[in-house]
């Protein structure tokens, strides 16, 4: 592959990064088509490049769901209130630019936590907890990605595909 393909490879795995932030791009889909495309591009020792990569996404994925819920279990939140929290999330999404999502969330799982438990006070330390987990399980997809970008950064720096 030429310097300008792994440029846009390079590009569009920053923005699979900002997207693992910023939840509005499925960041780490974005990243594992990226190292995709190069692989089926470069072949050769690059799929096992991408095979390293896609196992640090799907491990990464699936310990944010297990902390996540662990975390959930452990403080008492219902499944109930973080489904309300995401839905407004998405509609707060749309109705508040940048950080409607969150307050949606925050939102959502506090009205439900707080007529759930009968006590407002309750309901916000509900939403605490859940918005806590949500920002672990954002981590450990973040590092994930990070170790997928990295891995693709090494391959490309060592000459792999050159």
């Amino acid at each position: 592959m030429d310097a300008w393909g792994e440029v846009v490879v390079g590009l569009v795995i920053l923005v699979g990064l900002v997207g693992v932030v910023v939840p509005v791009l499925p960041g780490s889909i974005l990243i594992a088509a990226a190292v995709l495309v190069w692989a089926a591009i470069v072949g050769g020792t690059a799929w096992w490049v991408l095979a390293a990569a896609a196992l640090a996404i799907v491990v990464a994925g699936a310990a944010k769901y297990l902390v996540a819920g662990r975390s959930m279990t452990e403080t008492g939140v219902h499944r109930a209130a973080l489904l309300v929290g995401g839905l407004l999330g998405i509609v707060g999404f749309f109705v508040v630019p940048v950080v409607g999502l969150v307050l949606g969330f925050v939102l959502g799982v506090w009205a439900t936590e707080s007529a759930r438990l009968g006590d407002a006070r309750a309901g916000w330390r509900a939403a605490v907890a859940a918005t806590k987990a949500v920002g672990i399980a954002m981590l450990i997809e973040l590092a994930g990605a990070l170790v997928a970008a990295g891995t693709w950064l090494g391959a490309v720096s060592a000459g792999v595909g050159a």
